[in-house]
């Protein structure tokens, strides 16, 4: 299968293009830095030097290339550019379904995110609306409107990410507010999942049916629960003031994605934390 990774070089995308070139797949990948094209070439992959925010050249790379499937996992959070990745998630994705219609490409597979649900107390399914008072909703409900309008579009609901490259890498954004005491346990929920799980599900999903999946770990938990394992891993104390640690308003259900066939490394954070470096 011809298949093009949008975003091929950040945190999932890292991940993603090695597992598909490993199935065999003809994979070629989409980046803004002629630096990280040399990764993708490396990775066996052909790079794609484009910006999607430039909507003419995305229309003629996606042309020229002409993908069975394109999967979207574009973000820009590494410096917590929370206007640009909204950007992103709006603009970058019309274009990127602009493009792929207009080369024939049928199907698509993206990322968003699965904090979104409306409250409540028992674990949250893909046939739930999302929460409109929520941040930030606009830009995931348009990113996911857009990719409903593909032929076949799979949007892939992801927990919060940890791994190497995220906020919850040692190095990360997360692990730099717990040591500065910035974040303390709290009652709210986080439904978590490892990068490299997130990479396996987009890979899943090149046989999945079109609609929304939750993709998360099989542990939700409190940031009472979660916090004191995050900061061991980390070598970090645990935080006793600042704010809440970042979480959803209640726990997310991956019994859709598992009824698929997919199933998680790391089935809970308690074992993933051992491997945020990996």
């Amino acid at each position: 299968m011809k298949i093009l990774v949008a975003g091929a070089t950040g945190a999932i995308g890292r991940r993603l293009v090695p597992l598909l070139v490993q199935a065999g797949h003809d994979v070629s990948g989409t980046t803004r830095s002629t630096e990280r094209a040399e990764a993708l070439r490396d990775a066996g992959a052909r790079p794609l030097v484009v910006d999607v925010l430039d909507a003419e050249a995305l229309r003629e790379a996606v042309a020229a290339e002409r993908p069975d499937v394109i999967v979207h996992q574009l973000t820009d959070l590494s410096g917590e550019d929370f206007a640009a990745n909204n950007r992103l998630r709006i603009d970058g994705t019309r274009n990127l379904v602009d493009a792929a219609r207009a080369a024939g490409v049928q199907k698509m597979i993206a990322q968003s995110i699965a904090w979104l649900y409306v409250p409540g107390s028992t674990p949250a399914t893909e046939d739930e609306p999302l929460d409109e008072r929520a941040f930030p909703y606009p830009g995931v409900a348009a990113l996911e409107e857009a990719v409903a309008s593909m032929p076949h579009g799979v949007v892939l609901r992801y927990g919060a990410f940890y791994g190497p490259g995220t906020w919850y890498a040692p190095d990360g954004a997360i692990a730099a507010r717990v040591r500065a005491g910035e974040l303390r346990p709290s009652p709210a929920w986080t439904s978590f999942i490892h990068v490299d799980d997130a990479a396996t599900a987009a890979v899943d999903a090149l046989e999945w049916p079109a609609g929304p999946v939750n993709v998360v770990d099989d542990e939700p938990a409190q940031a009472t629960e979660w916090l004191p394992v995050y900061c061991e891993a980390i070598g970090a104390p645990v935080p006793t003031g600042g704010r809440h640690a970042a979480a959803t308003g209640r726990p997310i259900s991956n019994a859709k994605a598992r009824g698929l066939g997919w199933k998680p490394q790391y089935a809970s954070w308690r074992i993933g934390f051992e491997h945020l470096t990996d």
